[in-house]
Parts: C-alpha cells; sequence; structure tokens
C-alpha cells in the first residue's frame, strides 16, 4: 500500500501518539514546505516538537512504517535541505528554544537545537563570555542547523567553524533511539568522533535536539576598519599580505567591483568611494592595547598595498556601522531587480584573483552579472550569478544555471569545494559525487545505510 494511501490511517495513529504537537491544517504545511531556496514539496503532516522525547517518538513511528521523515530547524537554508520532497512528516525542533545552561566555570553552554545563534551569543555576552561562530543569518538560523550544516562565517578564519565548538550531542537516529555522544569536557578521545559524524550530515543519519557547546571568554576589545581599492588584485594582495603580516584578524571580508558599484547605487554615491573596484573589511579583537597597535599595524599594511582609503572603527558603534556596510551589499545586488542565485564557494586563498577574473570573463562573454563577495581569509567566497528577465519580467534561467555548471567546473578543476557553509542538499546534488569522489561517495553511502537502513530521513538530499 502506498504512502498516499495510508495517509489517514497513518496521520491519525500518529495524532493518538502525539497529540497536538502534530499539526495537518494547509497553513502548516506550506509554512513547513521549504526554505530560501526556490523548491517546494508539502509534507503530509508536522510534528511540532517540543522536546527530544516527542522527536523520538515520531522517529520510531516513521522508521516502523517506512514513513518519510524530513528534519527541520528553523528554515532558512539555501539549498533546499529541508524540502519534504517524499511528502511524510517535517519533525520541526524549530520550538525546542530552551537555552538549558551557560556555565563559564566549565567553558560550556547547553541549548536545544531551535534556539537561534544570536540569542545563544547574547546569553553568552550577558556573563562575559562568548560563543564565536557567527553566520550572517545568526538572528534567525538555529544551533541545530548550525550544526546540520556545520555554519560558518565572518569569524571562522580566526576562531573556526561550528564543528570546533560542539562537544557533546543529543541526537535521536532514525529508529528512534536517543544517541547521548560527546559531553562537556574540551578533550574526549573515547571511541570514534561521532560528535564530528553529525556536524554537517544534513539530517541524513540523525535528528540533532540538544547540544553541547564550548564558550570562550569574550575579548574586552574589537575594532574594524574597511578600505577601498583601485584594483580588486591589490584587496587581494591586501589580504595576503595582513597574513604574511603577522596578523590573524577574526574577520577579512573582500568585495568585487560589480557589488561595489551596486551598493553606490543603492546606499548612495557617498557610500563609497567612485574608483573603487575592491574593497576589504577586517575586524580584530583581544586585549585593548594590542588591538590599537595592531590597528595601525594592518592600516599600514592596506595603504602601502595601495589602499586609497582606509576608514577606522574603534568604538562598538563604528565597528557595528562597519558590518551594517557589509550586510547591505546582499541587500543591494537584490535591488538591482535580478534574482541572484548564492552560490558560497570556496578556493585556495592564493586563487582570489583567478577566482574573480573568471566570473569577469563569463560575464563579458554572456552579459550575464557576476558578483563576488565574501570570507577572503578563508576563501570562502559567496559567487552570486544575477539571473536576467526577460521582456515580461520573467527569470531566463537556462543560461544563468549553466554559468553555475562552469563556475563549479572551474571550482573544482583548481581544487576548490563547491559549498563552504550551505551544504548540499537538493541544489548542489548534482555535482556532488565528482566533488567528493568515488570512494568517499561510497563511504557516505555506506554510513548512511548504517544509521538509516530504511533511508527515511531526509531522503532525497546529497544523491544518497
Amino acid at each position: 500500500m502506498t504512502i498516499e494511501a495510508m495517509k489517514a490511517d497513518w496521520i491519525s495513529e500518529l495524532t493518538a501518539l502525539l497529540g497536538s504537537c502534530v499539526r495537518t491544517d494547509e497553513e502548516t504545511l506550506r509554512a513547513h514546505a521549504g526554505d530560501k531556496w526556490h523548491a517546494e514539496a508539502l509534507p503530509q503532516a508536522v510534528v511540532l516538537a517540543t522536546e527530544t522525547e516527542q522527536v523520538s517518538q515520531a522517529l520510531r513511528f516513521a522508521h516502523e512504517r517506512g514513513i518519510p521523515v524530513t528534519p527541520r530547524g528553523a528554515g532558512v537554508g539555501y539549498v533546499g535541505g529541508c524540502v519534504p520532497v517524499q511528502g511524510g512528516i517535517v519533525i520541526s525542533v524549530a520550538n525546542m528554544t530552551r537555552i538549558l545552561e551557560v556555565n563559564p566555570g566549565d567553558g560550556v553552554a547547553v541549548a536545544e537545537a531551535g534556539v537561534l545563534t544570536a540569542d545563544l551569543q547574547a546569553a553568552c555576552a550577558e556573563v562575559g563570555w562568548f560563543y564565536p561562530p557567527d553566520p550572517a543569518s545568526r538572528k534567525e538560523s538555529s544551533i541545530g542547523g548550525n550544526i546540520a550544516t556545520n555554519a560558518g562565517g565572518p569569524r571562522c578564519l580566526k576562531y573556526g567553524v561550528t564543528r570546533a565548538y560542539v562537544l557533546g550531542l543529543t541526537v535521536v537516529l532514525a529508529d528512534g533511539r536517543i544517541l547521548r555522544c560527546g559531553g562537556r569536557t574540551h578533550k574526549n578521545k573515547q571511541g570514534f568522533d561521532l560528535v564530528g559524524l553529525f556536524c554537517g550530515s544534513e539530517g541524513m543519519l540523525g535528528i540533532v535536539t540538544e547540544a553541547t557547546l564550548r564558550i570562550i571568554p569574550a575579548p574586552p576589545a574589537r575594532a574594524a576598519l574597511h578600505a577601498s581599492f583601485p584594483q580588486f588584485a591589490l584587496a587581494a594582495a591586501a589580504v595576503q599580505n595582513t597574513l604574511q603580516g603577522g596578523h590573524l584578524p577574526c574577520a577579512i571580508e573582500i568585495t568585487d567591483a560589480f557589488t561595489l558599484a551596486a551598493a553606490r547605487n543603492h546606499l548612495g554615491p557617498s557610500a563609497l568611494p567612485a574608483g573603487a573596484k575592491g574593497h576589504i573589511i577586517i575586524e580584530i579583537d583581544g586585549q585593548a592595547d594590542a588591538v590599537d597597535t595592531e590597528l595601525e599595524a594592518i592600516a599600514g599594511i592596506l595603504r602601502d598595498t595601495g589602499a586609497t582609503e582606509v576608514v577606522y572603527a574603534r568604538t562598538e558603534a563604528e565597528v557595528e556601522a562597519i558590518w551594517q556596510l557589509r550586510r547591505e551589499f546582499s541587500y543591494s545586488l537584490k535591488a538591482t531587480g535580478l534574482t541572484k542565485l548564492n552560490e558560497d564557494i570556496v578556493i585556495p586563498r592564493s586563487q582570489l584573483v583567478e577566482l574573480v577574473s573568471f566570473c569577469e570573463s563569463m560575464q563579458q562573454e554572456t552579459g550575464i552579472p557576476v558578483a563576488c563577495f565574501g570570507h577572503s581569509g578563508d576563501g570562502n567566497i559567496h559567487t552570486n550569478i544575477m539571473v536576467l528577465k526577460d521582456d515580461e519580467g520573467r527569470d531566463i534561467r537556462e543560461p544563468a544555471d549553466a554559468l553555475v555548471n562552469r563556475l563549479f567546473d572551474w571550482v573544482m578543476t583548481h581544487g576548490g569545494s563547491i559549498t563552504g557553509e550551505h551544504g548540499i542538499g537538493l541544489a548542489k546534488a548534482p555535482w556532488f559525487p565528482r566533488a567528493i569522489g568515488e570512494v568517499a561517495m561510497d563511504t557516505h553511502r555506506a554510513l548512511k545505510a548504517a544509521l538509516d537502513p530504511t533511508g527515511i530521513l531526509n531522503p532525497g538530499k546529497m544523491g544518497l
């Protein structure tokens, strides 16, 4: 009997088991049909879990009946990772929002999977401590989703990505069993790295419901600067010169000429110098005296590299103003009226100029704009293919999709990665086997089969 034919029976059984947290109304189903990518598919039921035991009961129920399950956090991904392509049940942990502990004595915080990243950071800041991972979506993305994609952000140059801060996990496996792995100690070599296995697993091996996270003392001072350059190559050189000069900023962001022009159009001509073809933002933190000295030293390196303007930010408000400018870059691209395909590719840092030159050549050849900006310190550059529109205002997707294919081909040929933080999901599944190779693909399949033998968890993702 098909799942559709069984629908009435199993939904009534699931509701009897879990009660009011099971929803089947059209509004809830549609709200859980997709993420920020364009694909959508309606589930047949949504479980709005508030505790681990509910997730466990729902998964055990689905496992016994072979019903597909799509895990969901805040739903703000970019690759269709939480699209329920086979219907079935969506299990949402978005309502699991308790911060259970912030403990400077042990250097840990314990949070449920639905806690927003910014809320956890704020709770740590209240006691003078710091949770460093900072995806740009931190005000709307959740800890569970950050773990599922091993999220990064600007600060990961100095502090590392989410995995570096996950000490322990509570994970519900596909058959409903509750796995507790890792712990609250900062060193733990008891067996395989099961915590690491679930970081970046995109909800395909289990559903994270709780995390024990490493926190660190908050640096007492921070400062930043941004600088404009007449050529993108000089901005890229400034990144290398800063690092080669012995400095390790917590963030270095770079921006290309197309994005800068869009920002001037959107924000006004005074936002950035008219002749700027490259731009960088650098943030540093640490002890106050050291930060002030390092800020001047880095500014000198930027000027020596050819910066035409260097703007300092020494107060908290000034630093936030610089980051607000960075956040406006994405909105500036949206303001062009074009749809942007936001790809989060990663390249060896030394190939920044080659990447932008390649994108410029594609733009000149096809007339389709390509905008590059992002985390230059670790080579994670958001490369945006700007989809043109026809005379009736409809996206002309085919040539833009062809450029995405060319971009990924170039990245893989040059030793890069097709994703640094968004994940594979549905959007990048066609390129995944080539990106990791045949043996690695077989290993992924083996792990998936071991932990989810009936294949119910997040089916259709990664091409698995």
